[in-house]
């Protein structure tokens, strides 16, 4: 928190805490050293308990075994898969091997599973066998039919060129697939002694994870996270929760995110707390009972869980006592949800964290002892070793309280795009600030609130959706013309997606034709909830669509009320 008042929209985050200098499997084996008899991860569905001494002799196998498959540092292996011990392995293991981690949403469908494998360059894919309604397998193979006829570890896809490997999760055995279980069983004395020599010349600004992240301009980008940005972002957020290695920390959160990998796993890490998993997915039973039977002191959810949690029909017969802090963010947090999750799950010590993925991704969080007050009005003040300003059209920082857009500087930045230098460029300045895009404002006192959004970026329970992917997605089916998708306010999920669509002459389309054309393509929550088909858009003079008038539209028309952004 800032000593003085702000005379203008500048924060620094001034701390005597020094950043972590060393790589993620590095700082692992110093935790292991210091705790080996401590327990690292719980998995209740998978049985799996395993002090932080076990846990490094299981990444380091890993490790060692993805070195004898041919992986090399600076290999792309992408991990395609819900919550579970085999994510959490291979998150610390590829570390250790030097290769980046590519996470792929358990959402994607086929269009977007190409274009991630395709546009990173992955040599490998980690997959489990499905989750929910997807077939990850199935999938794999309708993309590379190749697999059906290859040997493990040698395919040769035309859709898929760089992918090489396929190793997939569970007992069962699938043509062309490698078996996770097998992976740490391939290493020979060779790789073992080559994942030592790695230790001492992996550097911390090494990549180490891509994430994608949706973009204005259609397709996802992938966010280029190194060494030094995670594991120190993890840290200090595990600073602010206060975590010792007393702690239990319930991670229901998706790993493919930063929330679970990095708010979650690598906070406990870094304090050698205990990562426990609740289930493969969101499950508010499954959340209670681990909270009760763990004695989980941590818990982090977007606010739509901790709904979800309190609501649920036998929420008062379990003892949430133990818990006192945790994470709560993705969207703003309603104030009386917010005293309900203090007063009622006993978490009097809960913070709120605001970042984005290209920033590692914290960049504003509260404190244990923040006021209720300021937890639920701001997203906290700027994290050690940052800078932010807020800063008006032209670039020049705005006086304290005022709206504009929120820039970030320092350790948490963002190597850049993968393969992308023009939208790095648009997004990391000359001067090394990532624009966020985010209007916000910054008080006398260093508090930041998020007040809107530059881009028309939608959140849909947590999820980050920018229109024009989907709208260049809509653009390929052949009977439409024109089409412009956009956010409408929904009272469970905050936003919901609304397109409007313009039909090619002679042409004949209904919702259910729409419906289909995006089934099994692109992720569920990318599917427009609302559908109307038109026959011209509202537009400025200058041919500007003009897309909040379509929103009010829309509003109107379903009797929707506006809900709160900021």
């Amino acid at each position: 928190m800032q000593s003085t008042k702000l005379t203008q929209s500048y924060v620094h985050g001034a701390s005597d805490k020094p950043l972590i200098g060393e790589t993620i499997g590095a700082h692992l084996d110093r935790v292991a050293a210091a705790a080996p008899d401590r327990p690292a991860l719980v998995v209740r569905h998978q049985g799996v308990r395993w002090t932080y001494s076990e846990f490094k002799r299981r990444v380091d196998a890993l490790a060692a075994g993805f070195l004898a498959l041919g992986l090399k540092p600076g290999d792309r292996i992408g991990i395609w898969s819900q919550n579970n011990s085999e994510w959490v392995l291979t998150q610390f293991a590829t570390a250790k091997a030097g290769l980046i981690l590519v996470n792929i949403n358990p959402a994607y469908r086929l269009h977007e599973l190409e274009y991630a494998v395709n546009k990173v360059g992955c040599t490998a894919l980690i997959l489990a066998p499905a989750f929910k309604s997807s077939d990850y397998i199935g999938m794999v193979r309708t993309l590379a039919p190749e697999l059906d006829r290859c040997r493990p570890g040698d395919l040769s896809s035309h859709k898929l060129p760089s992918l090489k490997t396929v190793i997939r999760l569970g007992a069962e055995k699938t043509p062309g697939m490698l078996n996770f279980d097998d992976i740490p069983g391939l290493a020979r004395p060779a790789d073992v002694a080559e994942l030592g020599r790695l230790s001492s010349t992996l550097q911390f600004d090494d990549p180490v994870n891509i994430q994608f992240t949706s973009g204005t301009t259609g397709s996802p980008k992938g966010a280029t996270l190194t060494h030094h940005n995670i594991l120190n972002n993890g840290f200090f957020i595990g600073e602010a929760m206060a975590l010792t290695e007393q702690d239990r920390l319930c991670i229901p959160v998706p790993f493919y995110h930063c929330f679970g990998m990095v708010l979650g796993n690598l906070a406990c890490v870094t304090h050698r707390a205990c990562m426990v998993i609740p289930g493969e997915g969101f499950d508010p039973l499954a959340v209670l009972t681990a909270v009760q039977e763990e004695r989980c002191t941590g818990l982090h959810g977007v606010p739509t869980m901790f709904i979800a949690i309190l609501d649920h029909p036998d929420f008062a017969t379990f003892d949430l006592s133990s818990l006192r802090t945790g994470i709560m963010a993705g969207s703003p947090c309603p104030i009386e949800v917010m005293r309900r999750v203090v007063g009622d799950m006993h978490m009097d010590q809960v913070t709120i964290a605001y970042g984005m993925t290209e920033t590692s991704p914290v960049s504003f969080q509260s404190f244990t002892d923040t006021p209720l007050e300021r937890r639920v009005s701001t997203v906290g003040t700027i994290q050690p070793h940052l800078e932010v300003k807020i800063v008006d059209a032209e670039g020049r920082i705005v006086p304290p309280g005022t709206p504009g857009e929120l820039l970030t500087r320092g350790y948490s930045v963002m190597r850049g795009y993968w393969g992308d230098e023009q939208r790095t460029r648009e997004a990391i300045d000359e001067a090394r600030w990532m624009h966020t895009g985010d209007i916000a404002t910054i008080d006398e006192d260093g508090y930041c609130n998020i007040v809107g959004r530059i881009k028309d970026m939608v959140i849909r329970g947590g999820e980050n959706i920018y229109p024009r992917e989907i709208e260049e997605f809509l653009y390929t089916h052949p009977d439409i013309s024109d089409v412009q998708v956009f956010g409408v306010p929904d009272q469970q999920f905050g936003e919901q997606l609304c397109a409007w669509i313009r039909v090619k002459d002679g042409a004949s389309l209904d919702e259910a034709g729409v419906l289909a054309f995006c089934k099994g393509q692109i992720a569920h929550y990318k599917v427009p909830k609302y559908i109307r088909f038109v026959d011209e858009f509202p537009m400025t003079v200058t041919g500007k669509i003009q897309k909040f008038l379509m929103r009010q539209a829309m509003i109107r028309e379903l009797g929707l009320e506006e809900q709160r952004t900021a």
